[in-house]
């Protein structure tokens, strides 16, 4: 009996890989924190992976002269609302996205710790112990 790592796993798997999306956006946004009139950008982690458990993040064909590419659809990208918008149009608030790095961070550690329990769970099976 073969072992189907996308039941053994869950949405796990998915949830590394957005929140590897959304670190890159986070560093984009404190990289370009003095950037004149830079938009910060960030994604809903909810919101993607609910659409990952539904299967809606890939592209649909609308109409008939649309070309099927058979990829996944990029995550839908928002811009943050800022606090207090700087004059020079930049919306970076280095404090909060150094805050929702942090916590994106701990998040992807602690994803990360549940699937090694899985693999290490999975391993001990295939081992018989």
């Amino acid at each position: 009996m073969a072992i189907s790592f996308a039941n053994a796993l869950g949405i796990h798997e998915q949830a590394l890989n957005v929140r590897v999306k959304r670190a890159e956006l986070l560093a984009n946004n404190l990289v370009n924190a003095d950037t004149p009139g830079f938009k910060a950008r960030d994604i809903d982690f909810k919101a993607v992976l609910q659409g990952v458990q539904k299967d809606t993040l890939d592209m649909e064909q609308t109409n008939s002269r649309h070309l099927n590419t058979g990829a996944s659809s990029e995550f839908d990208l928002m811009y943050r609302n800022p606090v207090q918008p700087a004059i020079d149009g930049n919306t970076v608030d280095t404090q909060l996205e150094l805050a929702a790095y942090t916590k994106n961070n701990l998040d992807y550690e602690a994803s990360f710790q549940f699937l090694n329990s899985k693999f290490k769970g999975l391993s001990g099976a295939i081992k018989g112990e």
